[in-house]
């Protein structure tokens, strides 16, 4: 055909309608192989489609102008088709059926048909006839009932979204699961028809699909729909494109199985396995020295913040001193924070007690109740008056409010049948409450710390005893030496080592000689410091005898193999300052130095002698001169000893130490003890100045 006033064939347009849009190569209707035949009046051909000649087999110049009846109807159906014809020409009802038409190749083929009377411009009737072959339709019929079937009865979720990714259909299943009808699902996109899911990803997901054909399976979404607006659910959904025969894109098709019961059994499995972490990883973190503070430091941070956002750890004061720890029931309790921990900067902190100060809390309060109780204290959603009972005044309760606290959990901390103190747990930022599980866990967390929290507690009591006994049985530095000036220190072991057998005496003997002792028991603990008070007294005792440092040494070692611990070092000096000679004797002891004056230090070459103890070892002594401004140092090997440097590269440093001089002798020890020790080193020094002083300064 030409074109029409100017607009060329197959490109006209329709005022105020887009252009049409052709059909896909292969649509429905190719796939069923339509036919159309259109007959005049009298029964003769006069139209004839491309697909009448397949599906019949005659070619258009074969049929046009024949009798279709002649034509397709086989003898014995011909009255029965010139009566349905005649029917239809006058009464202008549409015919429809199923009717045997014979095709060229003399066989006879099933045909389904629809006729229907046309009327032309000039009046004159003719009649339309459309066909296809009866199996390729009913395939097609049982195809589509089939996948309408599955449809509407699936029990999984089913909606079709076009290519705007606007719903087109769902099915009654996916009613169900989002809790809105077909209706309320038409024209909406996902965002807004199910606002708490993540629907930008999901979108995302589907826009992806849509470009690349590649379809998305079993991709888990959490959310919450109409249906049930206040519980989490979970659904594996698969995204499918849809296209036709001719691979024209028409949208998305999706599925969406409710997975809830998977997901909250798979998320309680990670719970159950992150909870039994927790627990293995306290078990390697809590307890990991003697020191108090740092067990309740290690119990506060391992429950932050996979337990809470806050944590602290409360001991009752009367535990900390060494008393029961009971509570009465109408009294209050004074509680010691002993560590406070947080997930993140938060206010909360400052309302908690301060680490190391005592704080009273009444009858009222939830910790009190705790420990007084010895069960745990759980209250899921905190109200005013909870934080009034929680915090230890009205400031920290408002604290407490501003950090946004608004679950609360504690747990008592019990020991060998005694309540300790408590764990006390808040939630802020997390905004699942407190529930019995997390009662449990804290309790087992509680348990396995506790036993390292009085551990730790009854090792400091041990060491106090130990220390305090120790101190006792070191000297005063006497008030007058003959041509002697003296400064001394000890200096037990960090907080998590033990009180060693570290001493030193300073003797005051006759003719107004001096006995400088240095000695160190080995072992630690209460043993060790009443060895060590027991050879004080013995070389004491000795001293008074004028004895020589190598006898003294000798009667020593005598002592020592009877006691327990049996086994000491000990260096042992005798200065007399009218000859100007120290006589020096050592057991298995660090050389003492020697600093002369206007010379650098050096270690005196000594016999070493077997430790006291041992036992039949000849023990021997050394003379030296001294003159005025020399020195002597004296000191256990605490000072220069470490687990990881070499012995002797460390006395290299206390040598270089020694080269740079001080004010006083007191400057001395101090700086050595600050330049040598270190935090938390795990044994005790004992340290010994002596500077031999001219003879006028002591007449004057």
């Amino acid at each position: 055909m030409g074109g029409t006033d100017g607009i060329p064939a197959g490109r006209g347009t329709v005022s105020g309608a887009a252009d049409p849009e052709p059909s896909p190569a292969e649509g429905l209707l190719d796939v069923l192989g339509v036919a159309a035949v259109v007959v005049d009046a009298e029964g003769r051909i006069v139209l004839w489609s491309p697909q009448a000649e397949e599906l019949l087999g005659y070619t258009a110049e074969e049929a046009l102008g024949r009798y279709a009846a002649r034509l397709m109807v086989d003898e014995a159906h011909f009255d029965k088709v010139l009566r349905l014809f005649a029917e239809v020409m006058a009464s202008g009802d549409t015919w429809s059926g199923v009717f045997p038409v014979v095709h060229k190749d003399g066989g006879t083929r099933l045909l389904e048909f629809r006729n229907m009377r046309l009327l032309d411009d000039q009046g004159d009737y003719y009649a339309l006839g459309l066909a296809t072959d009866q199996e390729t339709l009913r395939k097609v019929e049982r195809d589509l009932a089939l996948s309408v079937r599955l449809v509407d009865q699936s029990p999984i979720g089913l909606a079709v979204v076009g290519t705007d990714l606007r719903y087109v259909g769902v099915n009654a299943a996916l009613e169900r699961i989002d809790g809105l009808t077909a209706e309320q699902h038409m024209g909406r996109r996902v965002g807004e028809v199910l606002p708490f899911v993540n629907a930008e990803s999901v979108e995302e997901s589907m826009r992806k699909v849509l470009q690349t054909g590649v379809p998305v399976l079993d991709r888990q979404v959490v959310g919450r729909t109409p249906a049930d607006p206040d519980t989490d659910h979970a659904w594996s959904v698969s995204l499918y494109r849809l296209e036709d025969v001719g691979g024209r894109v028409l949208g998305l098709a999706f599925s969406v199985i409710d997975v809830t019961d998977r997901y909250r059994a798979a998320t309680e499995a990670e719970r159950a396995r992150d909870r039994l972490a927790l627990v293995a990883d306290a078990s390697v973190r809590i307890g990991t020295t003697l020191d108090l503070e740092q067990t309740a430091r290690e119990l506060a941070d391992i429950a932050v913040p996979e337990l809470a956002d806050v944590a602290a750890v409360d001991l009752l004061d009367s535990v900390l001193e060494g008393r029961p720890g009971r509570v009465p029931a109408d009294g209050p309790a004074v509680i010691r924070a002993l560590a406070v921990a947080a997930a993140y900067p938060t206010i909360a902190v400052e309302a908690a007690d301060p680490p190391g100060e005592p704080a009273q809390y009444g009858a009222d309060r939830l910790v009190t109740r705790c420990v007084r109780t010895a069960r745990p204290v759980l209250v899921a959603d905190v109200d005013d008056d909870d934080l009034s009972c929680i915090a230890r005044d009205s400031h920290a309760a408002r604290q407490l409010a501003r950090a946004g606290v608004h679950s609360y959990l504690a747990v008592p901390l019990i020991a060998r049948g005694e309540v300790l103190g408590a764990l006390d747990l808040k939630r802020a930022r997390n905004p699942l409450p407190f529930t019995e599980e997390d009662a449990m866990l804290a309790g087992d967390l509680a348990a396995r710390a506790a036993v390292c929290i009085d551990n730790a507690r009854l090792y400091r009591q041990q060491r106090d005893t130990a220390l305090t006994l120790q101190r006792s049985l070191l000297p005063e530095t006497p008030r007058h030496l003959v041509g002697l000036e003296v400064a001394s220190r000890y200096q037990p072991a960090g907080a998590v080592g033990e009180v060693g057998g570290d001493w030193f005496d300073i003797i005051p003997m006759d003719h107004d000689r001096t006995a400088l002792v240095v000695g160190d028991v080995m072992g630690s603990g209460i043993n060790a410091a009443t060895t060590m008070g027991r050879l004080r007294t013995a070389s004491q005792t000795l001293s008074r005898l004028a004895l020589e440092p190598a006898e003294v040494l000798r009667h020593l070692d005598e002592i020592t193999a009877g006691l327990e611990p049996s086994l000491a070092t000990c260096v042992y000096a005798v200065y007399d300052p009218h000859r100007a000679q120290a006589c020096v004797g050592t057991a298995g002891h660090p050389p003492p130095v020697l600093i002369r004056a206007g010379d650098g230090p050096h270690l005196l070459d000594l016999p070493t002698g077997a430790p006291l103890g041992v036992g039949g070892v000849p023990f021997h002594d050394v003379t030296i001169d001294l003159a005025p401004g020399d020195r002597l140092v004296l000191y256990t090997d605490g000072l220069v000893e470490t687990r990881d440097e070499d012995i002797d590269a460390r006395l290299d440093v206390l040598l270089r130490l020694l080269r740079t001089p001080d004010a006083s002798l007191e400057d001395a020890c101090d700086r050595l003890l600050r330049e040598l020790r270190h935090r938390g080193t795990h044994d005790d020094v004992a340290l010994l100045f002596a500077r031999v002083r001219d003879r006028e300064q002591d007449r004057r």
